[in-house]
């Protein structure tokens, strides 16, 4: 089967022109034309245009995505290339996934705080605790 640039825009939630500058960007080189020199899409091509997104999604950059884009279509050849793009990127997502983690973690020490029946005090001993700070370093107080 065989899709237009519109079908697969509404099939993928990409916008025809976030489409177009994939195209441009040398993503998609996969793509074929019909005679009028409009983009034909096909099911594979939807496959591949899944992992271009899934590598943008998760924070790959274009660059890299076309790097990957290159690989592929050299063919078997390429696998072991491939495999270390994609293992580095994998290292990058599992290290942000853990500042994510860590950030999310502060997030719920502070909405414990103010789900705590004692909240108030507990926010008033912080803003104790940094006039103190501010006042053994010499500096104004802002609170």
């Amino acid at each position: 089967m065989t899709y237009s640039i519109k079908d697969v825009a509404a099939k993928t939630n990409l916008s025809i022109y976030t489409l177009r500058y994939y195209d441009q960007q040398g993503l998609l080189p996969f793509v074929a034309r019909n005679a009028a020199g409009y983009r034909v899409f096909t099911d594979s091509d939807l496959h591949l245009l899944k992992t271009i997104c899934c590598l943008k999604n998760t924070g790959m950059k274009i660059a890299d995505i076309r790097t990957y884009i290159e690989a592929v279509m050299q063919g078997p050849a390429t696998i072991p290339q491939r495999r270390a793009l994609l293992q580095a990127h994998r290292d990058r997502i599992l290290a942000a996934q853990r500042e994510v983690m860590a950030n999310l973690k502060g997030v719920d020490e502070k909405i414990a705080i103010y789900a705590d029946p004692h909240a108030t005090d507990l926010v008033e001993q912080e803003r104790a605790a940094a006039k103190a700070d501010k006042i053994a370093n010499g500096l104004p107080n802002p609170f």
